[in-house]
């Protein structure tokens, strides 16, 4: 009733029947009268050549054309009007006589192969009937009844019968029934038409006075004398009226009543909204101490981080030293469990704090797009993932803004897109979209052919601390912060975020930024005259990386071919790039021949290696290669490396100098600190200033050291399990040798106020976490020679960086146990590593023992002998038992219960067996 008016359904549903029945019915009738004209014409036919077969028997006989022809001739004078030909054939299907001449007596004529049937049959034909009997010869001593009588035929009549007077009769048939058609639709019509005008129009009246009366018009009512029910319709409408009016003079005093009660309320409402005011004034302080308390760098975070950074730095001391590979083992455990949860949790924290402040300053957009893009390709090729970067040729170089956060929010969609795609590309284009005058709009997209994302889970997705699935959580990692902080970035830069994602099928993500044009010199020109219509022949499986490399090289004035494969012949280029796609590992000697061939098709050869390929950099370059670039090939580099000359490109780099070490006091220090990376890492700082260290891996054991042996110096940690950095430290001030001995304490708490809390309980200095070396230093001068001045080395040292690495392979596949990883950890020392797994095989039964006590019901802190086990695990190549220790440590600190964490704790039990077995398999 809501599609369609009631007038136009009255005149259907009226209409409807009868044309169905008619149509029924007329197509019955008309197919019976149709048939029945057929089998008419059929019998008349019958009833023509029957008698004609039978009376020319004797004249066949007797083979007396003569007598035949006169018979077959009168009957077809007889019926003129609807016979067309009669012929008579004898039995060799020859034609004995005809009653007039016929164009096409083969149409008459039974096939030869065919014998005479000996009944009549009938053919039907678009315009004519033919009928065929045969002529039977009736002996005057033959009995039909006797068995296996046949009569013998002396030939056969055919009979060609017009249908033109048929077909006429049966179209006025159905003309006809048309007729009679269209005079019942013609009356159904009227008999509608009357029914409406009895009943829609009253309605649309109706419809008309109760639209009035909804818009406020209460006195109207419907007049006149209506029919049956429409009558009762309209007394029912006209007392809803009447109601309706009586009830808005209640509801007018109901609001008066209301009016009055509400100004006798208003007090309490000011009572109640001072209330809420001081309920929002509470909640805005909890949300204060929250963004203060996440803005501050917690003990669990700067602990780690200590560690990173520390060895970075011992890292860029040394020159491949043991000492160095060592630090290079903890720099990047501390990296990758650490480093991206910290950015993530310190920058969302400032963020939500109002504290992060962008910068707006003249960079080099292109040179910028391309460090990010040098940053995540080994994640990528790792996986066989083709990473490109599409720039619109229209974008000029000089851009202000903020380079840092630009690239950390591509840095953040791209490692997801890396993380959640297993096979094909990663493709990140920028396009402009409008230019006003001194500012540009730019459009960042990231794609990538990975698992997708649901329109259920999309809704969640930019939600803080949670992702798409949770079974995502576990198998890839990461805090849910990401894109959370990568939205609050874009807004706070002007732009905005979104994408487009369907589940199995790959996303986009794509955001807008506003940034302004400059034409001040942010980096030096690429001069580029040289390669003006210059040749390259551009070699490239991955078509997107192609398409992406012709138009940057064809922009940059080359004249590009590019092929799929290297072509066995081809015309005489300037250049050749070969490209090897990720995941593509050729032997050795096919590379080679592959040069070759390029080497016999231009004069410049450069190879593109992926990033887990440049280990063959230096026999490629070997064989005549003039240079070896790494994939995603950036812009600047490119471009100089074919414009430079083969020397320039073959010209190593200089190493670094060396730095000056500090020199070494004769001083006797002990260290104190729980975590194995915090204590080896301020032992090997001290180790290059005193002569002698004592390392102590608990409070317990510190202030036993302390009754044994005088100490020039103690660094004492604060947060230790079974005794506390303070309790020690005043232990250590009861005995007898070190009861002057400074202690100074080594803490990540750097909240406003630590420092003076420490000093007055005890303790005589205060460092902080991550330590620097410079304060380090002072610390050291200060409390053995105070009138000493800083040595100048000091000066010469390194300025603190962050490193970032990616996952390694391992963890991606989550294996119990990697000794590849181990190595690698161990920077290719295998006592180094076989000696960190068997600290961590001594330390797990411990754990195992802790755990099992845990679900028996007893009361035990499992956060410490936890903590501890998930340090040593960064250390062994068991990346699954290190990412079942961070899921647990996590859990525990927000203070979830045994029962709670009982499917994770029985899984470590698990886990930790089989870093046993595997170990023991290799040992094997």
């Amino acid at each position: 009733m809501t599609k369609y008016g009631l007038r136009a359904r009255v005149f259907t549903l009226t209409l409807a029947p009868t044309l169905i029945i008619g149509l029924l019915l007329s197509a019955f009738f008309t197919m019976s009268r149709y048939r029945d004209l057929e089998h008419q014409l059929i019998s008349t036919g019958a009833s023509i050549i029957e008698p004609l077969a039978i009376s020319t028997e004797y004249g066949m006989a007797d083979q007396n054309r003569e007598a035949v022809r006169r018979l077959i001739s009168y009957a077809h004078r007889k019926h003129s009007q609807i016979i067309r030909s009669i012929a008579v054939f004898n039995t060799h299907n020859e034609l004995f006589v005809t009653s007039n001449f016929h164009r096409n007596f083969e149409a008459l004529m039974y096939p030869d192969d065919q014998p005479i049937p000996l009944l009549l049959e009938t053919r039907l034909n678009k315009n004519s009937l033919i009928l065929r009997a045969p002529i039977l010869k009736e002996g005057q001593f033959s009995n039909p009844s006797f068995p296996g009588y046949q009569a013998q035929a002396l030939g056969y009549i055919a009979l060609e019968l017009d249908l033109s007077a048929l077909r006429l009769q049966q179209y006025q048939e159905v003309f006809t029934a048309l007729m009679v058609l269209l005079l019942g639709l013609t009356l159904s019509s009227l008999f509608a038409y009357r029914l409406m005008k009895d009943v829609t129009r009253p309605i649309s009246h109706m419809v008309s006075v109760v639209d009035r009366i909804r818009r406020g018009h209460l006195d109207v009512r419907i007049e006149g004398h209506l029919l049956g029910e429409l009558d009762t319709l309209k007394n029912g409408i006209n007392a809803m009226a009447i109601s309706l009016s009586e009830y808005h003079i209640e509801m007018q005093q109901s609001i008066d009543q209301a009016t009055s009660d509400l100004r006798e309320t208003l007090e309490q409402l000011e009572i109640q909204n001072v209330e809420l005011d001081i309920a929002k004034k509470r909640a805005q302080e909890a949300a204060r101490v929250k963004s203060e308390f996440l803005a501050n760098m917690s003990h669990e975070l700067r602990t780690p981080l200590n560690g990173v950074i520390g060895f970075t730095r011992q890292m860029l001391k040394t020159r491949l030293s043991s000492s160095q590979q060592d630090y290079l083992q903890t720099i990047e455990k501390s990296a990758n469990n650490l480093l991206t949860i910290i950015n993530d949790i310190l920058d969302f924290s400032k963020l939500e704090a109002g504290k992060l402040l962008l910068e707006n300053i003249p960079f080099d957009f292109t040179d910028s797009l391309d460090e990010v893009m040098k940053l995540l390709a080994p994640s990528a090729h790792e996986k066989g993932l083709e990473l490109t970067l599409k720039v619109d040729n229209r974008i000029p170089t000089g851009m202000i803004g903020d380079p840092l956060r630009i690239q950390q929010v591509l840095t953040n969609l791209i490692g997801n897109a890396v993380k959640f795609t297993e096979r094909g590309n990663i493709d990140v284009s920028v396009e402009l979209k409008t230019d006003r005058d001194e500012s540009l709009e730019l459009q960042f997209m990231v794609r990538d052919t990975g698992i997708g994302i649901s329109e259920r889970q999309q809704a969640q997705l930019f939600q803080a601390f949670s992702q798409a699935d949770a079974s995502i959580s576990r198998r890839y990692g990461g805090t849910g912060l990401g894109l959370v902080i990568t939205q609050k970035l874009v807004s706070q830069m002007g732009g905005e975020i979104s994408l487009t994602s369907r589940l199995h099928q790959g996303s986009t993500f794509w955001f807008s930024l506003q940034l302004h044009k400059t034409d001040l010199p942010v980096s030096q020109p690429i001069h580029t005259h040289g390669l003006q219509n210059k040749k390259l022949l551009l070699i490239e499986p991955n078509m997107q990386a192609a398409s992406v490399l012709q138009q940057r090289m064809i922009h940059a004035g080359l004249q590009v071919t590019y092929r799929s494969t290297l072509p066995e012949e081809a015309e005489k280029h300037d250049f050749t790039l070969l490209n090897l796609s990720p995941g593509e590992q050729p032997p050795l000697g096919e590379l080679l021949d592959r040069v070759f061939k390029a080497e016999q098709l231009s004069d410049k050869v450069i190879v593109s290696l992926p990033t887990t390929e440049l280990a063959l950099s230096d026999r490629l370059l070997s064989a005549g290669v003039a240079a070896c670039l790494p994939k995603p090939l950036g812009h600047r580099k490119l471009l100089e490396t074919l414009s430079s000359e083969p020397e320039q490109l073959l010209e190593p780099e200089p190493l670094p100098e060396p730095r000056i070490a500090p020199a070494i006091q004769p001083l006797t220090v002990m260290a104190v600190d729980d975590n194995p990376a915090n204590l080896k890492l301020i032992s090997a700082l001290l180790s290059e200033r005193v002569e002698t260290v004592i390392t102590a891996t608990g409070g317990r054991k510190a202030v036993e050291y302390a009754q044994q042996k005088q100490f020039d110096l103690i660094f004492m940690d604060i947060q230790m399990p079974e005794m506390d950095g303070v309790t020690a430290c005043q232990a250590i001030h009861d005995t007898h040798l070190n009861h002057t001995t400074p202690v100074i304490a080594v803490t990540a708490h750097a909240m406003a106020g630590e420092r003076e809390r420490l000093i007055e309980a005890g303790m005589d200095d205060y460092l902080t976490k991550p330590i620097e070396e410079h304060i380090l230093q002072q610390i050291l001068a200060k409390w053995t020679d105070p009138n000493k001045s800083l040595s100048p080395a000091i000066a010469l040292l390194p300025n603190a960086t962050e490193s970032q690495a990616s996952e390694s392979v391992a963890q991606q596949k989550a294996v119990s146990w990697d000794w590849d990883l181990a190595l690698k950890q161990a920077a290719g020392k295998e006592d180094l590593a076989k000696d960190m797994l068997q600290m961590l095989l001594d330390f797990m039964p411990e754990v195992e023992l802790l755990v099992n006590e845990a679900l028996d019901g007893k009361t035990i802190d499992l956060w410490p002998p936890i903590h501890k086990l998930h340090g040593s695990c960064a250390y062994s190549g068991v990346p699954r038992l290190k990412s079942l220790c961070h899921t647990i440590e996590t859990e525990l600190k927000a203070g979830a219960s045994t029962e709670d964490i009982e499917p994770e704790l029985f899984e470590l039990i698990d886990e930790m067996e089989n870093v046993v077995k595997a170990s023991k398999a290799y040992k094997n």
